[in-house]
């Protein structure tokens, strides 16, 4: 004891030497403190975490809220270290204590908000998740509990109270409710999204007005973001959702079949009555046979009651009419198609393409390869048949056809 009075009394006489000395131990205090608090006590923690089992260790491994935490312990001992250094000016220690404060601050705010993203990652592996996404809630609490942090800084600085500046804030409303437009409105529109259901994460979305067209794969305060079956990602607005029409197919995922909606175009001047001939023929097809002599039996019983009409206004048979009748039979018989579904074949308005006949079903799975392979298929054995019933498939004449016809022509002169 006698030494260290001797030793200050002689370091009286150099004041900066005697500062410089005591801002050293400070710093090795604090830094001794950082390492206590870090290697020993954290790590402690961390280890009593790997002793009980969870299947949400992985996370915790990769966020820690007690090591971001543990950074206030030295910001504290030099807040209260600082005064007791000697021949310091007032001004530097108070500036060194605010800022210290205000350190400490920000660090609680990144704590929280650290917590934040733990409870988030573990609530996006319950399968409730994909239905409320709470992401972009955590993100409003975020942004509000830094704009806190942000004003209890400055009132560290300011040396005033954080009630007085709110206060003082009352005339700058109109400006922060247009610099916080978009996260008012991004707010608004989450709070739908979720009360509706409008989208879910995984949801196949089409957003044309956007080039969107894929799988939702984040939901946030501010954008949703879709991963497009070109693997590119576009990046949406979330009030965009409420604000713009785009489509949802989760109703065709949750139902487990998948609408085929195609037409084909027939020359109308192929069609004509069927002569006995023609139908003795179809009558080979076995999905025809049965069809064929209920719809005669029809008919002749129709005629007979138009016995002493014309010929014209007698029913006979098409091929057109045929070729509809085939092509249900043929549907309600195919494995691909959902059978406890729509299967319609019709008719559509004629255009001066030709005469469209537009089949309608849905196909027993949502798979997009398998999707379109049952379709193919269908329309495949559909257009190499239509000659079988005196049809022909309609389109526009192609090089090749005006090749032919002067061919002809020539061979002819």
């Amino acid at each position: 004891m006698d030494y260290l009075k001797y030793l200050r009394s002689e370091l009286s006489h150099y004041p900066w030497l005697e500062t410089a000395i005591a801002l050293i131990i400070l710093i090795l205090f604090a830094a001794l403190a950082n390492f206590i608090a870090k290697r020993i006590i954290v790590r402690g923690i961390r280890h009593l975490i790997t002793k009980f089992k969870s299947p949400n260790q992985s996370i915790f491994a990769q966020h820690s809220v007690t090591q971001r935490f543990a950074n206030i312990v030295p910001a504290i001992v030099i807040m209260n270290g600082i005064t007791t250094i000697p021949h310091l000016p007032e001004k530097f220690i108070s500036f060194v204590q605010m800022g210290a404060q205000a350190f400490i601050f920000l660090t609680l705010a990144l704590t929280v908000s650290e917590a934040l993203n733990i409870f988030n990652l573990i609530y996006q592996r319950n399968p409730k998740s994909r239905n409320k996404p709470i992401k972009g809630y955590l993100q409003l609490v975020k942004l509000i509990l830094f704009v806190v942090c942000g004003l209890m800084i400055l009132g560290t600085f300011l040396k005033k109270d954080v009630f007085t500046l709110l206060a003082g804030f009352g005339a700058m409303a109109a400006v922060l409710m247009l610099v916080f437009q978009n996260t008012i409105l991004s707010l608004v529109a989450s709070v739908q999204i979720a009360s509706y259901d409008m989208v879910r994460i995984g949801d196949w979305i089409e957003m044309p007005s956007l080039n969107a067209d894929g799988d939702v794969i984040d939901m946030s305060l501010h954008t949703v973001t879709v991963q497009n079956f070109d693997k590119t990602f576009t990046t949406i607005p979330t009030n965009k959702l409420v604000t713009d029409t785009f489509r949802n197919w989760r109703g065709m995922s949750e139902s487990g079949c998948r609408r085929i909606k195609r037409s084909l175009f027939l020359d109308q001047s192929s069609v004509h009555f069927m002569s006995d001939q023609e139908q003795q023929k179809l009558k080979d097809f076995l999905l025809l046979d049965q069809y064929l002599d209920a719809k005669k039996s029809e008919i002749e019983e129709f005629n007979n009651h138009l016995s002493n009409q014309s010929k014209y206004n007698q029913r006979r048979l098409t091929n057109l009419g045929t070729f509809r009748a085939y092509v249900e039979f043929y549907l309600r018989q195919h494995q691909g198609i959902a059978q406890n579904q729509t299967i319609l074949v019709r008719q559509m308005q004629p255009t001066s393409e030709g005469l469209p006949l537009e089949i309608y079903a849905f196909t027993n799975t949502i798979a997009w390869a398998s999707y379109e392979a049952i379709q193919s298929d269908i329309f495949d054995h559909l257009i190499a048949i239509i000659p079988e019933f005196g049809l022909r498939i309609y389109q526009a004449p192609s090089g090749h056809d005006f090749q032919v016809l002067s061919t002809e022509q020539t061979d002819k002169a």
